[in-house]
Parts: structure tokens; C-alpha cells; sequence
């Protein structure tokens, strides 16, 4: 008899196959337990119900597109690595539509699965590096936010614009005006004290500097005070 962990990896084998051919309608009881070759109570026992199996098939779609984030290696310029990174999700949405739009056109409010955690936690590594280098001129965590916001916007525009109907040029062009903005290389962007300031709340914990716990959240709250001074 095939083992528990057969049975889940070939139903999500079948269900993301159906939703890449044929879309989400089309992952139904009847359709993924032929394709898979269960019994439909399997689905049942095995995720809870089918919103429990379309939760499984986005976290395979997630892992898919970490493999092929993971893959990338890190160059001189974190910039230019956010760039890469920005153009990565934008061909992945747009290779995998029903995935992508499992994956985030219904987040659940406040919560962030495993492994989209995971791909944000890649984004928030370039983005510190991008602050050690002093080219960031608004915080980290902001600085992501913007980029991961705005990625998935323009993603989810084009994959609802018809193929022969999308600007070639609107990735390039947002891609661009966000990262100018985060990091302030755009004439109306952050100030040169704002970016000192980013950076130095970036390479802050391994500085050797001690502190005790009120003059590190006092330092931090005059840093960010700087920082968010420029935006």
C-alpha cells in the first residue's frame, strides 16, 4: 500500500496540474482523485477539505518559485540583485497565472504561511545588504514592503491584461521608480543623512558597540527618525 506521503504528493501533483491546464475551476473532488488515482475521501483525509488541498498546491507553487529565487547567486550590486529579483516574480506570475494567483490574490489577512515567509525573507536579505551599503534611503522592512507591494501589483495587472494588450514597458518602468525610491537615487528621493542612517541601523549589531537596553532604543528611535526624515 502506498505510504500517507505518496498519496498527498500525488494529489497535489494532480491538483496544481489541473489548475496550470485547465485552471481553478477545474480543481474539483471528482477531477484531482481520478487524476491522482485515490478515492475521493482521500482528498478529505488528507487536507480537511479542498480549501485545505488549495492551500497545499500554493505552498508547492511558492516552493517552485523559491527554488528558482534560491537559485540565483548574489552579485556585487544588491540593486542590481533586487532588479533580478523583481524581474524573477514578475516572469514567474506570469508563467504560472492559477498559481500565482492562489498564491496571492487571497492572502489570509494578517497571516503569512511558511514558505511565502521564507520567499519574503529573501527579499528582506537584499534589501540589507542594499542598507550595508549605504544605497537605501528608507528602513528595511519599509523598503521590502514597497518592493514586494508593488511587484505583486504590477504582476497581477498583467496577468489580468490580455497578453496582446500589456505594456512590455510597465514592469521596467515601476520596477524602476520603486527601487528610486527606496533607495533615493531619484532626484526626489531620500537624503544623503537618511541613507547614513539606514545604514547604520544595518550593520548596528555588529558594530561591538555595547549598549544598554534604553540607550539602543533611544539610538534607534533617533536613527529612524533620520531616516524616515528623507522619505
Amino acid at each position: 500500500m502506498p505510504a500517507r506521503t505518496d498519496h498527498r504528493d500525488r494529489v497535489v501533483e494532480a491538483a496544481a496540474e489541473l489548475l496550470r491546464s485547465e485552471g481553478r475551476s477545474a480543481v474539483t473532488t471528482r477531477a484531482v482523485s481520478t487524476a491522482a488515482g485515490v478515492q475521493p475521501p482521500t482528498i478529505y483525509r488528507l487536507f480537511g477539505d479542498m480549501t485545505g488541498l488549495l492551500d497545499a498546491v500554493a505552498a508547492d507553487g511558492f516552493a517552485r518559485y523559491i527554488e528558482r529565487k534560491t537559485a540565483q547567486e548574489a552579485s556585487e550590486d544588491p540593486v542590481d540583485d533586487l532588479r533580478r529579483g523583481w524581474d524573477l516574480h514578475v516572469e514567474f506570475g506570469l508563467a504560472n497565472p492559477a498559481h500565482y494567483l492562489l498564491m496571492y490574490g487571497e492572502p489570509a489577512p494578517g497571516e503569512r504561511n511558511a514558505v511565502a515567509a521564507r520567499a519574503h525573507g529573501i527579499l528582506l536579505s537584499i534589501v540589507e545588504r542594499t542598507a550595508r551599503a549605504g544605497r537605501l534611503a528608507v528602513g528595511v522592512e519599509q523598503a521590502a514592503d514597497m518592493l514586494h507591494a508593488a511587484g505583486m501589483g504590477v504582476t497581477l495587472s498583467l496577468i489580468g491584461t490580455a497578453p496582446e494588450r500589456r505594456d512590455p514597458s510597465l514592469s521596467v518602468r515601476t520596477r524602476e521608480a520603486v527601487i528610486a525610491a527606496v533607495t533615493g537615487d531619484a532626484p526626489a528621493g531620500g537624503s544623503e543623512p537618511a541613507r547614513c542612517a539606514v545604514a547604520l541601523r544595518a550593520v548596528l549589531d555588529g558594530s561591538g558597540a555595547e549598549f544598554s537596553r534604553g540607550e539602543r532604543l533611544l539610538f534607534e528611535e533617533l536613527l529612524t527618525r533620520v531616516a524616515d526624515s528623507g522619505t
